[in-house]
């Protein structure tokens, strides 16, 4: 070893359900989910090895090694940089990757630059290349079936992503009226032999429920194999996918230090709109890992189990489900913050399974006060969608600066937490898509007026009235036609799927 170079020390993976099993990193993001149904977490969350101040002189490839090599221990530096090669190139519209714009005192972390102009794109653009390179580090020979639910984004970021990538197949389910226009039809219009989208009579816990359950079915894993098949996860409940999403955080920290916006040591607040907790979760880490955080925003929308969650302790999913105008965070069962309830349990296993089994069959968990103590770095808030059209116009009308409706969520919570609290704290808000993806939403927002024109014609005025170039991932689906009309009821799910496959 070099003089100077500090030895990584391996970071292994167990279940939420079952701490006693240990596997390496590639290992969980081939496999996605455990087989006792549990999330797999790292047995430890290491200290960057770079001071802020070190990595303020990287860019976004050169942050995502610094960090993705301390989490993904069994990779070697050439694969990581391979993928992150691969992944972070001209796909995005910008060099920044993810660049910060700062607007009315906060600064919004724009993670909409990539190929479906979803954050999600941020860690599907590297999630194939990693489960490529998992597969041959393990030897696996069974083509791998990515099975995901999608609430809008990750479903067509994940196909973006997998298309045409030799050893995969995917299958993507979505709530066939629970997201926007422009959502399905990124979906609807995907190309590749190996990409499967259907749309389900339900909601989106109805698909990621489904889901879950394929994963678990034995039986379909035997059959599955047999066929040299096996299944892996593209959503925010792989590894993989949550490890890419920590790096963001640290490259916002060191790009806001380079610009002397803050001083050295300062601390930042974060604020995450959040359905599924995976990408606060990964600011969580990212604090772990040693950048200065403060306050960790959580910002729900009306489905705000979340918010009630952080206010009492008590997590209910038995309630009135909303569609609202920010559909990717329509989530009343947030998976990844199985994640967190294991670390506040004590990395207790047992305890964390009867939690979830508690919210299997009753729908309902509660957790000791000892626990709660564990989240204070949280503060939860919600919006409803009259305070988000209203922060989308005021931001507008301020500033010229035109927010998604997700974002928007984010920002009008900010604003309540920074007027109830006085908190003077910098801010980051992670702005989680492009307003070109809910087009109808956002502009009816900013004036009513618009809400007589077509979808496209919406785009065309927002591009004007916001002076934003239309981007390319709006432009190829004007015209595009669509070539998946599938749709299943939430029981078929197993049957359409093994259609899909050949099995039948």
């Amino acid at each position: 070893m070099k003089k100077g170079m500090v030895k990584i020390m391996e970071v292994q993976y167990s279940s939420t359900r079952n701490s006693g099993k240990k596997i390496t990193a590639s290992q969980a993001i081939l496999q996605g989910l455990s087989e006792d149904g549990g999330l797999f977490v790292p047995d430890h969350i290491p200290a960057l090895s770079l001071s802020m101040r070190e990595l303020a002189d990287r860019n976004y490839q050169e942050t995502a090694y610094e960090v993705m090599k301390l989490l993904l221990t069994d990779f070697t530096e050439e694969e990581l940089k391979d993928c992150i090669a691969r992944a972070y190139d001209s796909k995005f519209d910008t060099e920044e990757i993810a660049p910060l714009v700062e607007a009315e005192g906060a600064y919004y972390l724009e993670l909409f630059h990539g190929a479906t102009i979803a954050f999600k794109d941020m860690a599907l653009s590297i999630l194939p290349h990693l489960m490529i390179t998992a597969a041959k580090k393990n030897h696996v020979d069974r083509e791998i079936v990515i099975l995901t639910a999608t609430s809008g984004d990750t479903g067509k970021a994940a196909l973006a992503g997998f298309a045409g990538v030799a050893g995969t197949k995917i299958i993507v389910f979505y709530p066939k009226n629970g997201v926007s226009p422009i959502q399905e039809k990124q979906m609807v219009t995907q190309k590749g032999d190996n990409t499967f989208v259907v749309g389900i009579h339900g909601n989106f816990d109805d698909a990621q429920t489904g889901v879950k359950q394929l994963f678990n079915d034995k039986e379909l894993a035997g059959e599955m194999a047999a066929c040299g098949l096996q299944f892996s996860s593209a959503n925010s409940i792989n590894i993989g996918r949550l490890v890419p999403q920590v790096v963001y955080y640290v490259y916002a920290y060191a790009k806001l230090l380079k610009e002397e916006k803050i001083a050295d040591g300062e601390k930042i607040n974060v604020v995450v709109p959040t359905g599924n907790f995976g990408n606060i979760l990964a600011a969580f880490y990212a604090k772990n890992m040693g950048v200065p955080i403060n306050k960790l925003i959580c910002a729900s929308n009306e489905n705000k189990v979340l918010y009630d969650f952080f206010m009492t302790g008590e997590y209910d999913r038995n309630r009135e489900f909303k569609l609202t105008s920010s559909p990717s965070m329509d989530i009343l069962i947030s998976s990844n913050l199985e994640r967190m309830i294991y670390r506040i349990a004590g990395d207790d296993a047992d305890q964390t399974g009867k939690l979830m089994k508690a919210l299997s069959e009753q729908g309902v968990y509660h957790v000791t006060e000892e626990m709660k103590e564990g989240l204070s770095d949280f503060h939860g808030g919600f919006a409803d969608e009259k305070e988000t059209a209203e922060r989308i116009r005021s931001i507008y009308e301020d500033t010229g600066y035109v927010l998604d409706t997700h974002t928007a969520v984010a920002s009008a919570v900010y604003q309540k937490y920074a007027a109830e609290t006085g908190d003077k704290t910098k801010t980051v808000i992670a702005s989680t898509a492009s307003p070109f993806k809910f087009t109808r939403s956002v502009m009816n927002a900013i004036d009513q007026k618009y809400d007589a024109m077509g979808d496209f014609e919406l785009v065309d005025e927002l591009s004007k009235i916001g002076n934003v170039k239309i981007p390319k991932a709006i432009e190829e689906i004007r015209t595009a036609p669509v070539l998946h009309d599938h749709v299943c009821d939430r029981t078929e799910m197993k049957a359409v799927v093994k259609q899909f496959l050949g099995m039948e």
